[in-house]
């Protein structure tokens, strides 16, 4: 694969940097952030590295049961 070598200022490293994630690369977050549409491919991708705890997902569980029961409590977005 060929490759370019660009000059960022440190601002823009800083914020290229922010929003990588271990184990990738630089060329894949200019890639995720500058192509505009964002895919069911793409969604899948970064749900296959989310990392949920089991004691979240049980309070997400119990959170959906309550407004269940009781939907005009819940919050409206």
């Amino acid at each position: 694969m060929a490759v370019k070598t660009i000059t960022i200022d440190l601002e823009a490293y800083a914020l290229l940097a922010s929003r990588k994630r271990e184990g990738q690369s630089f060329s894949a977050v200019i890639k995720e952030n500058l192509r505009g549409k964002t895919t069911a491919k793409d969604l899948l991708q970064v749900l296959s590295s989310l990392k949920v705890q089991d004691n979240t997902l049980d309070r997400i569980d119990e959170q959906v049961t309550r407004r269940r029961k009781n939907p005009a409590k819940a919050p409206r977005l």
